[in-house]
């Protein structure tokens, strides 16, 4: 089977109570993640500020999007110590996080 794209889309809650310091530490951390080399292409973003719409979600706090090769390279992404170290040191200042998956192949 050929190679396809995968997306991995993150949107993260943080804590209410963060400063701003630690939510710019935060989307800091999440964007040390392109360092990993399965990733062909990551984007870091807050909601953006266009005119809301109802079928528009803007309640989460930093967006987090990663665009793979195929599924083996996301699979060696979960794996990676860069990301493995990434959630351990970070899960305590989010309250909900949704992924979502899709592959261009499907």
């Amino acid at each position: 089977m050929a190679p396809h794209m995968l997306i991995h889309s993150v949107y993260f809650w943080l804590k209410p109570d963060l400063t701003p310091a630690q939510r710019a530490h935060f989307r800091a951390e999440v964007a040390k993640l392109g360092a990993i080399t399965s990733i062909a292409k990551i984007y870091v973003a807050p909601p953006a500020k266009i005119e809301a719409r109802p079928v528009t979600d803007r309640s989460f706090d930093i967006a987090l999007t990663i665009v793979f090769a195929d599924g083996a390279a996301h699979d060696a992404y979960q794996v990676d110590p860069l990301h493995l170290a990434f959630v351990a040191g970070n899960k305590d200042v989010w309250v909900k996080v949704l992924i979502f998956d899709s592959d261009e192949a499907a």
